[in-house]
């Protein structure tokens, strides 16, 4: 650790450009969009939240804004926001439906979002209306890479 730091401020003294590379956690059974939310598919339902890589981005999540029970939710269609100390985002919804639960304990603790992406920080649950979807998604391996690759490009 000492010495990332000492690399990390001598990079900075001489102006070398240097990127910190999270170590994101990535899900083998789950499915990932390029606009990070992955779902969990159990059938015909689907589970949807924010990947740890895109959590990571975002900083401490203040607010999660979720959607009515009952509401239609389109493949890469905004279902609900999320608010950090960065910025407001969207969340998109990686499948089309219809929403049967959401999160409640996110308004109270929308930091679950950050502490637990993949277990308590579950943002909806959606009865799917077209499974084929999932195909277009991305595996944990191509997510991976497209995080490696997107890592490099900022």
């Amino acid at each position: 650790m000492a010495s990332r730091l000492w690399a990390s401020r001598a990079a900075s003294y001489l102006r070398i450009s240097t990127f910190q590379r999270g170590f994101s956690t990535v899900l083998k059974d789950l499915k990932y969009a390029d606009s990070h939310e992955w779902v969990k598919i159990n059938g015909t339902s689907a589970t949807i939240g924010i990947t740890d890589h895109g959590q990571g981005h975002l900083g401490d999540v203040v607010y999660v804004e979720l959607p009515e029970v009952g509401a239609a939710v389109a493949h890469g269609s905004c279902f609900g926001t999320v608010e950090s100390v960065k910025a407001t985002s969207d969340v998109n919804s990686p499948v089309s439906g219809k929403v049967i639960e959401v999160n409640e304990e996110l308004s109270n603790s929308p930091g679950l979002v950050n502490a637990s992406p993949y277990d308590s920080g579950w943002i909806i649950k959606v009865e799917m209306s077209n499974a084929g979807e999932a195909n277009s998604l991305m595996d944990s391996e191509q997510y991976s890479k497209f995080c490696e690759d997107e890592d490099v490009k900022h």
